[in-house]
């Protein structure tokens, strides 16, 4: 049970989140493909495509960039696939793609091995800070979040608005297998832990996006 004095320790914590002016929202993979659960297995978070789409709402609504990535894998068969339906966009991000700042297709996990170059954009825009939500939280989302935590940038992950699938190591009875859920709390202690990225609510972020701006 969440005693008083942690409750407002919380409440201290996310209040604070500053989001800059022209700090981007990487949304990443998420891709009508993942819902093909013959393909993945059991998921976790229902909630995450509720979190992703509040905060592109958040983010275009404060004007500031949004940035779609997705997937296009070059294993044959892959629900991911250009040539599959599953490449496609879900429908809440294929409804506010078109005001994207940047739309970025990769076959790597990481969204700064895509095309255009996402490094080389932000550099340009001035960007410093980055928003990172989608799918797979342990694979993409976390791979990128590395790379942008090793490249300088403030990365933010709010958690809640990715979701993996249940994992294991191999295919025998013996290998090691994680839920979906203990793979995203290992994700959190990755990227936190690690230096890599803090990890933050989908509502804190939210809040801090209407916030005003500090005074200097």
């Amino acid at each position: 049970m969440t005693t008083e004095n942690e409750s407002r320790n919380v409440h201290r914590i996310e209040h604070q989140i500053e989001i800059a002016p022209n700090s981007a929202l990487l949304v990443i993979d998420v891709q009508r493909g993942f819902d093909d659960s013959a393909s993945w297995g059991p998921r976790n978070n229902p909630a995450a495509e509720a979190n992703i789409a509040a905060l592109m709402d958040a983010w275009q609504e404060s004007g500031r960039p949004v940035v779609i990535v997705r997937h296009a894998s070059r294993t044959a068969g892959s629900v991911l696939a250009p040539d599959r339906p599953g490449h496609a966009l879900k429908d809440f991000v294929e409804e506010r793609a078109p005001r994207a700042a940047l739309d970025i297709t990769k076959s790597v996990n990481s969204a700064f091995y895509g095309t255009p170059d996402l490094a080389g954009w932000l550099t340009a825009q001035g960007v410093g800070q980055l928003v990172l939500a989608g799918i797979q939280t342990n694979m993409c989302v976390e791979t990128t979040a590395r790379m942008a935590g090793n490249l300088g940038y403030e990365v933010l992950v709010p958690l809640d608005a990715t979701h993996t699938f249940d994992l294991a190591a191999g295919a025998g009875p013996d290998a090691p297998r994680l839920t979906a859920d203990q793979l995203a709390t290992a994700t959190a202690v990755n990227l936190q832990g690690g230096g890599f990225a803090r990890i933050v609510t989908t509502a804190s972020v939210v809040a801090a996006t209407r916030a005003p701006a500090p005074q200097g």
